[in-house]
Formats: structure tokens, C-alpha cells, sequence
């Protein structure tokens, strides 16, 4: 045997052990997808072994490459592959638990869960999505960073998109963008494996993708069916010289290869192959052990080179900082601030406060004043709009436009692609910028999956929705959104913040940018609302969730009656309040700019703010009322939308859907009267 021939057989053993601990994983859990993993074994091996720059000891290396596995549901085909390049994932406590109860090895990826995951993926199209939002990312970093000689921001995005990827519109509305954009940086394996649940993937899909790529403008390789690790390599190497496109390289895989009777079947993709039909696989192989597990130490030691390797490559990137800082005073600490995610110190001492003039200002308005002031105060602040920056007021003055081969603006134009925008957003802001996204309220609806992924990653996406209510007026019900607020409050982790007022928008801001551990909806309006004195907005009126804008006559004793109400509708509740407390019913106003913030406060806090003993409560919300009986409690009332909105003038559309200060006083009266009517023998408790 010659020395080609012994490394081509250890080469052969690798990827060998990626798909036989993969059948293992699946096996042992008696759930998910073996057959992908078995038939992307050589792409991983390359990718990892012998192409990517990556530390396996370093995963957080600001500079290495990354990897993206789109099709999420092939998860063992990254988990065996971190583990024998030498990541900090463990074959007993996390191969062997695959998608086990407490296991960091889940059913599909998540982020932050293993080392080496960059993005959680599972839900089609999403991967590929962010990854051009983190290539994106790398190419602004360069744009803003780099100097002749000092190239410190220099890495490349590959990504693993399976059929079902790409047939997911998403990850459309994403690559046409890296294209117009010339993502070069962004390289793509199309694993062509003809196999989806239902079977053979011609019976819905049998588009020629190469050429909607090529009309996307990626440059696009077709490898068919030669995958031979020597192969796949000049492809990449191939891909890698491709500057001004992403590149898309094409892959005619078989799933479950080497599988006796599962090859090339439905039954592979979403099932275990079966005890008997791993043991015949194995065999197939020639597998050296029926043992599940086993791998083989000759396979690790040469996987494990990975380490040595990364080793060197992060060191060699921490001497060009070394270097970098010396020449670059000034750029060096303001890099190395925003890769450690620290906003600069001091960012938001002087908020902006907006005193009342008489005058009506949407929140929209508002908010495009408070972005300037934010974007002045965080370099790194960065987003755009899908096509609605004169509607929504995000584009920020003077910071010129991302455009392809010119990456040094911070205004991004997203197109009309809502869900790639939600999905961009995200990876942005996994590269270390801090990155908003704008569109209309009703249009969340387009991009709720990747606002549903930032939530589940805990990452700090910023998302701006202006529009927010039948009060958009004459475009009508396609346009008003209703059911909007409700859908999005319900999602965990997210925190949805409607701003009463040019102060509270202020405030909004502020706590978004500030958020670490979570994405914030900022959701405005376009129609002109009251400013209130800032004397009566706290500084935490939006981390706390809810405050008392305006107390009773009757303060510091209890009110006879609560409104509550967020954005647009606070002003009415006060004109409703006027009108009550005239008529001698203590009223007191509570503004509710996040309710998620409240709930979570302690019980002592809410209490102040909604006496237990106060149980007559009117909310007020241009949405549906879903969410606000736990705050009106059993005899309070939730003014709201019943149904779809209509097309007219917004101050015709409130008053004709009652969302009116002369309902909300009656409204007030009726439950004060129940509440009375029902008082609480002294002695007992409130429910």
C-alpha cells in the first residue's frame, strides 16, 4: 500500500465514522434522520478536515469560518462531526443522549446548546437565510475594519441546504438578495438527494435550481454525482477564488449511502434504519465493529489534526491583531468592543425627553427621532427596512446605503422580503453588529418563523412595526393588523413594546438596544397621538412593563376604577378619565407599554400599580382583547376589535368600532357599578 493509498483509506475511515455514529445516534433514540448525515459524510469531512478555517478549542475565534447546517433535521451529521474534530462535545453525555431529555445534543441544532453550533436550524430555509445575514455581516465588519496590510476581518460562511431548503420561499427571498448584494463569502452545498417525506421530490419540485441561482446571480458548480472528497475540495477551492458571488455547489447525493435496503428511500430520511439494518449497513461498509459507537481510534487521531490546526490558525489571527492594534490605535479597541458584544460606555445617559407642545406626533415620528440619537451613540447600530423607509422612518441620516461591493453604510434595503429580512436581522446580529428590521405590523405575519428563531436563541434582533392598528386609516383591513399584538405577546421570550407617546418611544429604544438576551418588537403608529410631560414617564416605565401615568384625585387612597391601555389608546383613556373624575369617579391611568415586562414583575410591584382591591378595570387596545382579561380581571371589561377593520379615515374607524373616550367612561361607570354591587365582606380575600 503506498502512503496515497493508506491516507485515502483513513480519509475513507473518517467519513465512514460520521456516518456510522450517526446511524448510532439516531438508532439508540429511535427518532429523526439518519439517511442525510449517511450521504453528507464526505462534504462534512472536507469542510471540516481539510477547507475551513475553524479552532476547535477556540469555537468562539472571532475570524473563523462558519457553518450553517440548514438542513437542520441532519443534526447527527454535525454532532459526529464536532466530535471527531476535537469540539467540546462528548460521544457518552451528548452523541449517545441524542435527542434525549437534558441532552445538549436536541433533535435539530441550537444555538448556544454544543460549541460549534452557530445558529439554531431545523425550520427549512432558515439556515441558508441567516447565513446570508451573517456573510453580510462579515463583509460590513471588513468594509468598516480592514486596512491595507490588515486584513483582521477575513473569514467565509459555508453553508449544507437540502431540497426542502430551497424550496421553502425564504430561502428564495435570501438568495436573491446575497446575490444582488455579491456575497462572495457566502458558499452554499446544494445536496440534491431527490428525497423528501413523501417520497421522490419530483412529484412537487423539479425546477432547475442551478439556473434560478444563476439568475440570482450566485456562481453555481454542479458536481452530479461525483462527491470524492478530492473533488468536492476543487470545488470549494474553486468556489473560494469567486469574490464578487456567492457561490452554490451542487451535490447529487443518495441518502442512507451504503444502506443494503434503505438507500435511496423516503423511509431513511425522517426514520431509524432499524437494528438489523444498521448491522447490514456496517457490514456493507466493512465497519471493523458492530459495537454502537465505536469509533475507531486511527479515525480520530487524523480528525483530531483539526485541533493542532485551529490551534495555529487562531494564533497566527491573534499576532495580525497584535499587529493590527499597533498600527490602528483607534480601530482595534472599537472592534474588539463590538465582538464582545459591550455597548460603548455611557451610550444612553442623556435620553432624548420630549416635552408636551399640543401638537400630535406619531410614534413612528418619534421613533425616527430617538434612531438618530441611538445610531449616534452605537456604531454598530445597523438596519433597514422591507422596501418602507419612508413609511416606517428607519433609514438612519447620513450613514450611507449597503450596496454590492460598497459594505460601509448602515442602511440596509432588504427589498420586499419580509421573512428573508427577520432571518437577515438575526445573523447580523449573531456576527456581532446590533441590527433592526422594519415593516409594516400587519407584515410580522411574513416573518414571524425567524422572529420565532431569534426568540428561541435568545439573541437581542431588534424589530420595528409601524402601522400599528386600525388607525393606519383608508388602506383598510388587508393593511390593519389585529390579531398582531396578541400572536406575538404569546411568543416566549420576546418582548412586544407599544410606546405611549414620544417619551415612551424614547424609552423603548433605549431597552432594546440595551436587551442582551432577547429580541424586542417595537410596534408604532402612524397616526399622531398626545406627547405627555416626561415628569410623568419613569425612566424604567418600559423595563417595568406598566406604570401609573396618572392617578386619581383620590390619591394616595385607592381609585374607584383602573383604565389601562398601550400606544394610541392611552390618550383616549385620559380623555375618558377627564370625563369621569368630573363626574366625581376616581380614575386612575395606567400606561402598559410591555406587557411582558409586567407580568414579570414581582407581585408587590404589580400590586401598586393594579390594587387587588380595585376590581373595577377597563382596558382599552385598537387590537384584538386576547391577553387583557388577566389584567381587567373577572369584573373588568377589555374594549378592543372584535373582527377585521374597514377602510375610512382613522378617527371615522374609531368611533365607528366604539373605540371611543364616551365608551370607555361608560364602560368605566358599568364596571364600578358591578364592582359595588359585588363588594368583598370585609375579612375575605380578593380573587
Amino acid at each position: 500500500m503506498t502512503a496515497t493509498d493508506a491516507a485515502t483509506a483513513l480519509d475513507r475511515l473518517c467519513v465512514d465514522t460520521i456516518r456510522t455514529l450517526s446511524m448510532d445516534g439516531v438508532q439508540k433514540a429511535n427518532s429523526g434522520h439518519p439517511g442525510t448525515p449517511m450521504a453528507l459524510a464526505p462534504v462534512a469531512y472536507v469542510l471540516y478536515a481539510r477547507v475551513m478555517r475553524h479552532s476547535p478549542r477556540h469555537p468562539a475565534w472571532p475570524d473563523r469560518d462558519r457553518f450553517v447546517l440548514s438542513c437542520g433535521h441532519a443534526s447527527m451529521l454535525l454532532y459526529s462531526t464536532l466530535y471527531l474534530a476535537g469540539y467540546d462535545v462528548s460521544l457518552e453525555n451528548d452523541l449517545e443522549q441524542f435527542r434525549q431529555l437534558g441532552s445538549m445534543a436536541a433533535g435539530h441544532p441550537e444555538y448556544g446548546d454544543l460549541p460549534g453550533i452557530e445558529v439554531t436550524t431545523g425550520p427549512l430555509g432558515q439556515g441558508i437565510s441567516h447565513a446570508v445575514g451573517m456573510a453580510l455581516a462579515e463583509r460590513m465588519l471588513a468594509a468598516r475594519f480592514n486596512r491595507p496590510g490588515h486584513e483582521i476581518v477575513d473569514h467565509r460562511t459555508f453553508v449544507i441546504a437540502s431540497d426542502g431548503d430551497l424550496e421553502e420561499g425564504i430561502s428564495g427571498e435570501a438568495s436573491s438578495l446575497a446575490g444582488h448584494l455579491g456575497l462572495g463569502r457566502l458558499i452554499s452545498f446544494y445536496d440534491q438527494n431527490h428525497i423528501s417525506i413523501e417520497g421522490d421530490t419530483k412529484i412537487a419540485f423539479t425546477e432547475d435550481v442551478g439556473k434560478r441561482y444563476q439568475a440570482y446571480g450566485w456562481h453555481v458548480q454542479d458536481l452530479e454525482e461525483d462527491i470524492g472528497l478530492d473533488n468536492v475540495q476543487r470545488a470549494l477551492e474553486t468556489a473560494i477564488a469567486v469574490q464578487d458571488k456567492p457561490s452554490l455547489i451542487i451535490v447529487r447525493t443518495h441518502i442512507a449511502q451504503g444502506s443494503p435496503n434503505k438507500h435511496d428511500t423516503a423511509g431513511a430520511h425522517g426514520s431509524p434504519l432499524g437494528e438489523e439494518e444498521v448491522r447490514l449497513t456496517k457490514e456493507n461498509m466493512g465497519w471493523p465493529s458492530l459495537e454502537p459507537f465505536f469509533v475507531p481510534e486511527e479515525a480520530l487521531q487524523h480528525f483530531r489534526r483539526c485541533v493542532e490546526r485551529g490551534e495555529a490558525l487562531e494564533a497566527q489571527w491573534r499576532e495580525r491583531l497584535d499587529a493590527y492594534s499597533e498600527a490602528h490605535p483607534e480601530l482595534a479597541p472599537e472592534l474588539e468592543r463590538i465582538i464582545a458584544g459591550r455597548l460603548p460606555d455611557g451610550w444612553d445617559r442623556e435620553v432624548p425627553r420630549f416635552h408636551a407642545t399640543g401638537s400630535m406626533t406619531a410614534t413612528r415620528k418619534s421613533s425616527e427621532t430617538v434612531l438618530q440619537w441611538a445610531a449616534a451613540n452605537v456604531p454598530e447600530l445597523v438596519g433597514g427596512s422591507a422596501d418602507l423607509a419612508p413609511s416606517t422612518l428607519t433609514l438612519i441620516a447620513d450613514a450611507g446605503s449597503v450596496e454590492a461591493g460598497s459594505y460601509e453604510g448602515r442602511n440596509l434595503h432588504f427589498g420586499i422580503r419580509e421573512h428573508a429580512m427577520g432571518a437577515i436581522v438575526n445573523g447580523l446580529t449573531l456576527h456581532y453588529l446590533r441590527a433592526y428590521g422594519s415593516t409594516f405590523f400587519t407584515f410580522s405575519d411574513y416573518m414571524r418563523g425567524s422572529i420565532r428563531l431569534a426568540a428561541l436563541m435568545h439573541l437581542p434582533s431588534i424589530l420595528v412595526f409601524t402601522h400599528d392598528s386600525i388607525g393606519l386609516g383608508e388602506d383598510g383591513p388587508t393593511h390593519q393588523p389585529i390579531e398582531q399584538l396578541a400572536g406575538l405577546r404569546a411568543m416566549p421570550v420576546l418582548r412586544v413594546v407599544r410606546p405611549a407617546g414620544a417619551n415612551e418611544t424614547a424609552l423603548a429604544w433605549q431597552y432594546a438596544i440595551n436587551s442582551t438576551d432577547h429580541p424586542t418588537a417595537l410596534v408604532l403608529s402612524r397616526q399622531g397621538i398626545p406627547t405627555w410631560d416626561p415628569a410623568a414617564v419613569p425612566a424604567d416605565a418600559v423595563d417595568r412593563g406598566a406604570y401609573v401615568l396618572r392617578d386619581s384625585f383620590r390619591e394616595p387612597d385607592p381609585p374607584d376604577l383602573i383604565l389601562l391601555a398601550s400606544g394610541t389608546e392611552v390618550h383616549i383613556c385620559a380623555r375618558a378619565a377627564d370625563a369621569l373624575e368630573a363626574e366625581g369617579v376616581a380614575t386612575r391611568l395606567v400606561s402598559m407599554p410591555c406587557m411582558e415586562n409586567f407580568a414579570a414583575q414581582d407581585p408587590e410591584y404589580r400590586d401598586r400599580v393594579i390594587p387587588p382591591q380595585v376590581r373595577a378595570r377597563v382596558s382599552l387596545e385598537a387590537a384584538a382583547t386576547f391577553g387583557w382579561h388577566q389584567w381587567v380581571g373577572a369584573l373588568g371589561e377589555a374594549i378592543g376589535m372584535e373582527g377585521f377593520g374597514a377602510s375610512a379615515p382613522a378617527g371615522a374607524l374609531y368611533k365607528h368600532f366604539g373605540l371611543t373616550p364616551e365608551r370607555v367612561a361608560d364602560a368605566g361607570r358599568t364596571v364600578v357599578e358591578r364592582a359595588r354591587s359585588r363588594a368583598i365582606p370585609p375579612g375575605q380575600s380578593v380573587t
